[in-house]
Protein backbone atom coordinates (compact mmCIF):
# COMPACT_ATOMS: atom_id res chain seq x y z
CA UNK A 1 0.00 0.00 0.00
CA UNK A 2 1.36 3.47 -1.05
CA UNK A 3 1.85 5.77 2.26
CA UNK A 4 0.05 8.44 0.00
CA UNK A 5 -2.10 8.41 -2.78
CA UNK A 6 -3.76 11.19 -4.45
CA UNK A 7 -6.57 10.17 -6.64
CA UNK A 8 -8.83 12.57 -9.40
CA UNK A 9 -8.39 15.33 -6.99
CA UNK A 10 -9.52 18.78 -8.70
CA UNK A 11 -9.82 22.32 -6.97
CA UNK A 12 -12.19 24.83 -8.74
CA UNK A 13 -11.79 28.72 -7.89
CA UNK A 14 -15.14 30.38 -9.43
CA UNK A 15 -14.22 29.49 -13.26
CA UNK A 16 -10.83 28.53 -13.23
CA UNK A 17 -9.50 24.95 -12.68
CA UNK A 18 -6.41 25.12 -10.84
CA UNK A 19 -5.88 21.07 -10.21
CA UNK A 20 -7.91 18.76 -12.49
CA UNK A 21 -8.15 15.03 -11.93
CA UNK A 22 -4.62 14.82 -10.51
CA UNK A 23 -3.77 10.97 -9.52
CA UNK A 24 -0.34 9.60 -8.25
CA UNK A 25 1.11 7.81 -5.54
CA UNK A 26 4.04 8.19 -3.03
CA UNK A 27 5.48 4.58 -1.88
CA UNK A 28 6.59 5.01 1.16
CA UNK A 29 10.79 5.78 1.54
CA UNK A 30 10.50 7.33 -1.70
CA UNK A 31 11.85 10.68 -2.41
CA UNK A 32 9.32 12.08 -5.25
CA UNK A 33 9.00 15.85 -7.13
CA UNK A 34 6.21 17.88 -8.50
CA UNK A 35 7.20 20.12 -11.08
CA UNK A 36 6.26 22.17 -13.41
CA UNK A 37 5.78 25.83 -15.02
CA UNK A 38 4.57 28.80 -12.98
CA UNK A 39 0.67 28.75 -12.51
CA UNK A 40 0.80 24.68 -13.43
CA UNK A 41 -1.45 24.16 -9.63
CA UNK A 42 1.99 22.23 -7.63
CA UNK A 43 1.36 24.63 -4.60
CA UNK A 44 -2.21 24.55 -4.59
CA UNK A 45 -2.16 20.40 -4.94
CA UNK A 46 0.03 20.83 -1.64
CA UNK A 47 -2.71 22.64 -0.28
CA UNK A 48 -5.18 20.38 -0.82
CA UNK A 49 -2.81 17.71 0.56
CA UNK A 50 -2.31 19.58 3.78
CA UNK A 51 -5.59 20.55 3.90
CA UNK A 52 -5.06 23.94 3.86
CA UNK A 53 -7.79 24.00 1.06
CA UNK A 54 -10.66 21.94 0.34
CA UNK A 55 -10.55 19.87 -2.79
CA UNK A 56 -13.61 20.00 -5.17
CA UNK A 57 -13.71 16.58 -6.06
CA UNK A 58 -11.22 13.38 -5.69
CA UNK A 59 -9.76 11.79 -2.38
CA UNK A 60 -6.46 11.74 -0.07
CA UNK A 61 -5.36 9.05 1.25
CA UNK A 62 -2.45 8.56 3.79
CA UNK A 63 -1.42 5.12 4.32
CA UNK A 64 -5.16 3.45 3.67
CA UNK A 65 -6.71 6.38 5.89
CA UNK A 66 -9.10 9.02 4.07
CA UNK A 67 -7.88 12.98 4.90
CA UNK A 68 -10.04 14.47 2.57
CA UNK A 69 -11.15 17.64 3.75
CA UNK A 70 -9.98 17.32 6.90
CA UNK A 71 -7.82 20.39 8.83
CA UNK A 72 -4.71 20.88 8.64
CA UNK A 73 -3.92 20.53 12.40
CA UNK A 74 -5.63 17.24 11.88
CA UNK A 75 -3.69 16.38 9.21
CA UNK A 76 -0.55 17.30 10.41
CA UNK A 77 -0.84 14.80 13.88
CA UNK A 78 -1.67 11.78 10.91
CA UNK A 79 1.77 12.30 10.09
CA UNK A 80 2.19 14.44 7.60
CA UNK A 81 4.63 17.85 8.35
CA UNK A 82 5.15 20.92 5.49
CA UNK A 83 7.60 23.93 4.79
CA UNK A 84 5.91 26.86 2.30
CA UNK A 85 7.57 28.31 -0.53
CA UNK A 86 7.71 31.95 1.55
CA UNK A 87 8.89 30.79 4.81
CA UNK A 88 6.54 30.97 7.74
CA UNK A 89 8.53 31.57 11.35
CA UNK A 90 7.15 33.26 14.01
CA UNK A 91 8.33 36.61 14.51
CA UNK A 92 9.74 37.38 18.26
CA UNK A 93 10.82 34.04 19.12
CA UNK A 94 14.07 32.04 19.03
CA UNK A 95 15.22 29.69 16.66
CA UNK A 96 14.55 27.18 19.17
CA UNK A 97 11.19 28.14 20.44
CA UNK A 98 10.27 27.96 16.47
CA UNK A 99 11.47 24.36 16.67
CA UNK A 100 9.87 23.61 19.75
CA UNK A 101 6.41 24.51 17.97
CA UNK A 102 6.58 21.94 15.48
CA UNK A 103 7.39 19.42 18.37
CA UNK A 104 4.30 20.43 20.90
CA UNK A 105 1.97 18.04 18.23
CA UNK A 106 3.71 15.18 19.82
CA UNK A 107 2.61 16.22 23.42
CA UNK A 108 0.01 15.26 25.35
CA UNK A 109 0.34 18.38 27.96
CA UNK A 110 -3.27 20.70 27.57
CA UNK A 111 -3.42 24.18 28.69
CA UNK A 112 -4.64 23.90 31.86
CA UNK A 113 -1.62 21.22 32.94
CA UNK A 114 0.64 23.97 31.20
CA UNK A 115 -0.71 26.59 33.76
CA UNK A 116 -0.23 24.44 36.71
CA UNK A 117 3.50 23.54 35.86
CA UNK A 118 2.67 19.96 36.88
CA UNK A 119 6.13 18.11 36.85
CA UNK A 120 4.78 15.60 34.10
CA UNK A 121 4.74 18.56 31.97
CA UNK A 122 7.68 20.34 32.60
CA UNK A 123 9.74 17.04 32.10
CA UNK A 124 7.54 16.68 29.01
CA UNK A 125 8.68 20.33 27.98
CA UNK A 126 12.46 19.03 28.81
CA UNK A 127 11.88 16.37 26.58
CA UNK A 128 10.28 18.36 23.51
CA UNK A 129 13.18 21.36 24.09
CA UNK A 130 15.85 18.20 23.47
CA UNK A 131 14.43 17.19 20.56
CA UNK A 132 14.14 20.58 19.05
CA UNK A 133 18.01 20.89 19.66
CA UNK A 134 18.66 17.30 18.28
CA UNK A 135 16.88 18.34 14.91
CA UNK A 136 19.31 21.74 15.04
CA UNK A 137 22.19 19.73 15.19
CA UNK A 138 20.70 17.68 12.09
CA UNK A 139 20.89 20.28 10.24
CA UNK A 140 24.29 21.78 11.84
CA UNK A 141 22.41 25.20 13.13
CA UNK A 142 22.29 24.43 16.69
CA UNK A 143 24.74 27.23 17.35
CA UNK A 144 21.43 29.69 16.54
CA UNK A 145 19.60 28.51 18.86
CA UNK A 146 19.02 31.12 20.86
CA UNK A 147 18.68 33.96 18.20
CA UNK A 148 15.45 35.34 16.94
CA UNK A 149 14.42 33.22 13.83
CA UNK A 150 13.49 36.22 11.88
CA UNK A 151 16.46 37.55 11.95
CA UNK A 152 18.69 34.95 10.14
CA UNK A 153 20.19 35.07 6.70
CA UNK A 154 17.13 33.80 4.27
CA UNK A 155 19.24 30.13 3.75
CA UNK A 156 19.06 29.96 7.68
CA UNK A 157 15.62 30.60 8.32
CA UNK A 158 14.79 27.93 5.85
CA UNK A 159 16.54 25.40 7.88
CA UNK A 160 15.21 26.48 10.84
CA UNK A 161 11.60 25.92 9.41
CA UNK A 162 12.82 22.26 8.00
CA UNK A 163 13.67 21.43 11.29
CA UNK A 164 11.11 22.68 12.53
CA UNK A 165 8.57 20.06 10.38
CA UNK A 166 11.27 17.70 11.39
CA UNK A 167 10.33 18.16 14.75
CA UNK A 168 6.39 16.60 14.06
CA UNK A 169 8.49 12.88 13.55
CA UNK A 170 6.61 13.41 10.25
CA UNK A 171 5.75 9.76 7.92
CA UNK A 172 5.24 11.94 4.73
CA UNK A 173 7.01 15.82 5.03
CA UNK A 174 6.40 17.79 1.82
CA UNK A 175 8.79 20.47 1.07
CA UNK A 176 7.66 23.38 -1.45
CA UNK A 177 10.74 24.96 -3.15
CA UNK A 178 13.23 24.61 -0.61
CA UNK A 179 15.97 26.08 -2.81
CA UNK A 180 14.28 28.96 -3.62
CA UNK A 181 16.53 32.22 -3.20
CA UNK A 182 19.48 29.69 -2.33
CA UNK A 183 22.78 29.81 -3.78
CA UNK A 184 24.37 27.00 -5.78
CA UNK A 185 26.28 25.67 -2.77
CA UNK A 186 23.21 26.18 -0.08
CA UNK A 187 21.12 23.99 -3.04
CA UNK A 188 23.63 21.19 -2.86
CA UNK A 189 23.13 21.33 0.74
CA UNK A 190 19.48 20.70 0.55
CA UNK A 191 19.77 18.12 -1.33
CA UNK A 192 22.20 16.30 0.93
CA UNK A 193 20.14 16.93 3.93
CA UNK A 194 16.59 15.73 1.41
CA UNK A 195 18.78 12.81 0.70
CA UNK A 196 19.88 12.13 4.94
CA UNK A 197 16.29 12.52 6.07
CA UNK A 198 14.97 9.38 3.82
CA UNK A 199 17.28 7.75 6.52
CA UNK A 200 15.26 8.86 9.11
CA UNK A 201 12.61 6.62 7.73
CA UNK A 202 10.31 10.01 6.70
CA UNK A 203 9.48 10.07 3.20
CA UNK A 204 9.50 13.51 1.54
CA UNK A 205 7.29 14.94 -1.63
CA UNK A 206 8.71 18.28 -2.99
CA UNK A 207 7.54 20.97 -5.08
CA UNK A 208 11.23 22.22 -6.74
CA UNK A 209 12.03 24.65 -9.78
CA UNK A 210 15.63 23.60 -9.69
CA UNK A 211 15.94 20.89 -12.15
CA UNK A 212 19.92 19.91 -11.75
CA UNK A 213 18.20 19.27 -7.58
CA UNK A 214 15.01 17.44 -8.61
CA UNK A 215 17.10 14.81 -11.13
CA UNK A 216 19.66 14.03 -8.48
CA UNK A 217 17.57 13.34 -5.35
CA UNK A 218 14.34 12.00 -6.97
CA UNK A 219 13.34 8.68 -7.27
CA UNK A 220 10.02 9.38 -9.08
CA UNK A 221 8.63 12.76 -10.90
CA UNK A 222 5.08 13.95 -11.56
CA UNK A 223 4.47 16.85 -14.00
CA UNK A 224 1.74 19.17 -13.72
CA UNK A 225 0.92 21.46 -16.93
CA UNK A 226 -2.16 24.19 -16.07
CA UNK A 227 -3.42 22.09 -13.26
CA UNK A 228 -2.99 18.48 -15.23
CA UNK A 229 -0.73 15.50 -14.85
CA UNK A 230 1.25 15.08 -18.22
CA UNK A 231 3.43 12.69 -16.67
CA UNK A 232 4.90 10.03 -14.32
CA UNK A 233 8.04 8.52 -14.55
CA UNK A 234 11.50 8.24 -13.11
CA UNK A 235 13.68 11.40 -13.77
CA UNK A 236 16.16 9.85 -16.54
CA UNK A 237 12.61 9.24 -18.42
CA UNK A 238 11.09 12.68 -17.97
CA UNK A 239 13.69 14.33 -18.91
CA UNK A 240 13.63 12.90 -22.84
CA UNK A 241 9.48 13.22 -22.82
CA UNK A 242 8.19 15.10 -25.31
CA UNK A 243 5.38 16.36 -24.06
CA UNK A 244 7.67 17.59 -21.15
CA UNK A 245 10.05 19.31 -23.28
CA UNK A 246 7.40 21.30 -25.00
CA UNK A 247 5.72 22.87 -21.67
CA UNK A 248 9.14 23.91 -20.85
CA UNK A 249 10.45 24.98 -24.11
CA UNK A 250 7.57 25.57 -25.99
CA UNK A 251 6.96 23.76 -29.83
Amino acid sequence: MALLAVSNLGKQFGGLQAVSEVSFSVERGMIKAVIGPNGAGKTTLFNLITGSLTPSSGSVLLDGRDITGHRPHQIASFGIARTFQNIKLFPGMTVLENVMIGRHIRSSGGFIASMLHLPWVLAEEQRIRQAALERLEMLGIAELAELEATSLAFGQQRAVELARALAMEPDLLLLDEPAAGLNIYETAEVGRLISSIRQLGITVLLVEHDMSLVMDISDEIVVLSFGRKIAEDVPEAIQSNEEVIKVYLGE
